[in-house]
């Protein structure tokens, strides 16, 4: 049974689709052990402590810089003994002693289609303004390990909704998170747990 350590900074909704998914066996071959959280008294932490998963909390605004608050995730997460680490709305780029220490062992997911709408200073509803205001007539979700690059790692999964006319970032949002975000999230940590993802020259594909 492999050990999931869950990474968050906020509410925790992907993380609650994660816990869902584990009890109603959609997760198969691993079962989250810890979660870890970047800032104190975040609703992630209560939905962890409501099904019995272990917490820690690594305040990011205790580090000086991004090298040694990394440092202390690459810690915990070797304390926790991580085989998969997922980032559920993690805000901090981590350093790359990390993505390098557990290489195509972080699982992100990405509010867009990987390679619009990313890398640097793509997150939340940002990403959603700017595919409104390129007038895309379809959005999504990318499930895709990390690497040292931001939102440049292998995709494992990827699944689309159509834009409507009237959407706001915030409907784009929703939409996304419920019909991609919320079931390909733990199907790509299903595929991970048990050992039926490959990667080939850089590149991730499902056996």
């Amino acid at each position: 049974m492999k050990k999931i350590v869950v990474l968050v900074s906020g509410g925790g909704t992907n993380l609650q689709a994660l816990i869902d998914a584990e009890k109603s066996g959609i997760i198969k071959g691993g079962r989250i052990t810890c979660v870890i959280s970047s800032k104190d008294g975040v609703y992630a932490l209560e939905r962890a402590k409501n099904n019995d998963i272990p917490t820690r909390v690594i305040p990011r605004k205790e580090y000086s810089d991004s090298l040694s608050y990394s440092k202390a995730i690459l810690a915990a997460l070797n304390e926790e003994k991580a085989d998969l680490v997922v980032l559920a709305g993690f805000m901090t780029i981590l350093d790359e002693c990390v993505t390098k220490a557990y290489a195509y062992k972080i699982i992100n997911v990405h509010p867009a289609l990987i390679p619009s709408f990313c890398g640097e200073g793509y997150y939340g509803l940002k990403v959603h303004e700017a595919a409104l205001a390129y007038g895309v007539k379809v959005s999504g979700a990318t499930i895709h390990f990390v690497n040292e690059e931001a939102d440049a790692g292998a995709i494992i999964l990827q699944g689309v909704v159509n834009v409507e006319k009237d959407d706001t970032p915030e409907i784009l949002q929703r939409r996304i998170m419920e019909n991609v975000e919320w079931k390909l999230l733990p199907q790509a940590v299903s595929l991970f747990c048990q050992d039926r993802i490959e990667i080939i020259d850089g590149k991730a594909y499902v056996k």
